[in-house]
């Protein structure tokens, strides 16, 4: 049942709501002043605040910002019998969902509330949806590579420098630039992903900073680019190794001036873009071909992180093997099956040339075409044809 806090100083008031909101099937607690209700703000969770602003010991305002201190996702109507237009916009500046005049109009006030629960709902929505998110991005292993790389992303993420991730295909590049976005104060904001190497050359521009109306044959609407969207957020640069060099040019001096200008544009734009970007090349090697700007590479690799390849970690396949059956099982809605000993021996022995990209879909294929406890016989014949 839906709980709704009442603050109001006045018992006729507090009495009132509390007989309507009740009807409505709504569970009802109220407070007399400011003090009192944020303690019951500190000891429950409520779906909607009503308070009122003119009150003894703390006005309406100062309960707002406090509460909003303590639950920072709570959904606060504002209600006050002086109100006026400047108390109701300063009201809505520091957080309040809606602002209500008294007399209060029996209708207004319910319709507001169902909002309010609309909105309540949605965060609650938001935050089970990012724990789910988190838990398909989660970081699997402890070998001292892993470890190392824990212990930088814990460094690394709170600040903006910028990140160079370096690694072969299918090592979890996108996991830790992920990671770094979770775990920084922007993890609010968009976490944008570019692969750079997907998109053809003449469109890399366009995609990433976005164009005017007409400015090529197929621009029939103005469209905002990766930089833009992104603003506030983390942009990733997936495969950047492959960005054409006119494209690499105008990375850097967005970089250089935090502003970019759309294709076909003139006006400057300005962005606040967090930028972090993987490579399975090797950039010195493409530099020295003069296929990369040496100049971009050092306003990039502030930070560098290498992720090293499976056969490297060898001691992590287990783990990543346990993680992966009982993700698939689940997905598949399968009994949970089991790697014997001697099956996990033999995954361990398996030069993983796809790394954990290539390890996942194998220990799928196990799932799906072996009984419940998979063996080393099962491994020889589903997984070892495939690496050779």
């Amino acid at each position: 049942m839906p709980k709704i806090l009442i603050i109001d100083d006045e018992k006729s008031i507090r009495s009132t709501l509390r007989e309507i909101l009740e009807y409505e099937k709504y569970e009802v607690d109220d407070a007399v002043d400011g003090i009192s209700a944020l303690e019951m703000i500190k000891n429950h969770t409520y779906d909607v605040v009503l308070c009122d602003i003119k009150m003894p010991k703390m006005d309406g305002i100062e309960v707002l910002d406090k509460a909003l201190e303590i639950s920072p996702d709570s959904t606060i109507v504002m209600i006050s019998g002086h109100g006026n237009i400047d108390t109701a916009v300063e009201a809505i500046k520091k957080g309040a969902f809606d602002f209500i005049s008294k007399p209060l109009d029996l209708n207004r006030l319910l319709i507001t509330i169902r909002n309010a629960m609309v909105k309540t709902d949605l965060v609650k929505e938001t935050k089970v949806l990012k724990k789910q998110v988190s838990k398909n991005y989660e970081m699997i292993g402890n070998s001292p590579a892993i470890s190392k790389i824990k212990e930088l992303i814990e460094k690394v993420a709170p600040s903006d420098a910028r990140v160079l991730i370096t690694g072969s295909n299918g090592t979890g590049k996108e996991l830790v630039a992920r990671w770094l976005h979770e775990k920084s104060h922007r993890v609010n904001a968009p976490f944008i992903e570019v692969n750079c190497a997907a998109i053809p050359s003449e469109l890399i521009e366009s995609q990433l900073f976005g164009h005017e109306k007409g400015a090529f044959t197929s621009a029939i609407k103005q469209r905002k680019g990766d930089f833009e969207l992104a603003s506030g957020g983390t942009l990733f640069l997936d495969e950047i190794g492959d960005m054409s060099l006119s494209a690499q040019a105008k990375v850097l001096r967005a970089l250089q001036e935090n502003k970019i200008t759309r294709v076909g544009g003139e006006k400057e734009i300005p962005v606040d873009v967090r930028i972090i970007a993987a490579t399975n090349k090797n950039i010195v090697n493409e530099i020295e071909k003069s296929n990369f700007r040496e100049d971009l590479y050092h306003r990039l690799s502030v930070i560098l992180i290498h992720v090293p390849a499976l056969n490297e970690r060898t001691d992590d396949i287990p783990l990543l093997i346990n993680y992966f059956i009982e993700k698939i099982c689940v997905e598949h809605g399968m009994v949970l099956k089991t790697f014997s000993d001697n099956a996990m021996a033999e995954m361990k022995k398996i030069k993983w040339t796809g790394n954990i990209r290539e390890l996942r879909n194998v220990v799928e294929r196990l799932a799906i075409l072996c009984e419940k406890n998979i063996t080393d016989k099962d491994v020889a014949m589903y997984a070892q044809p495939l690496t050779k």
